[in-house]
């Protein structure tokens, strides 16, 4: 019974009809845009120093002598709601 059992398995897999599979690419692959030609590139890191950027960020916030020169901050003052206290020190 194990014989049968093996032999109508095995003739069950090679009478089966395989269809022929053919796998089409959905999308043509990327093609990488070249990097503009400019300085700005960062400056050079060196070892055991923090690596400073070029041109140098602005900060959110002008000191109060920017301001008074005419400088005007990035980002709006935050709401009084979304200030919090001092902290305390212990």
């Amino acid at each position: 019974m194990l014989v049968t059992g093996l032999f109508l398995t095995g003739f069950s897999v090679v009478s089966t009809p395989r269809p022929n599979v053919h796998l089409a690419q959905a999308t043509p692959p990327l093609q990488g845009t070249p990097a503009p030609a400019t300085n700005d590139k960062p400056a050079e890191s060196k070892p055991g120093g923090t690596r400073p950027t070029t041109p140098a960020p602005q900060p959110a916030r002008p000191d109060a002598q920017a301001q008074r020169e005419g400088a005007k901050p990035a980002l709006p003052p935050a709401p009084p709601e979304k200030i919090a206290p001092p902290m305390e020190k212990k």
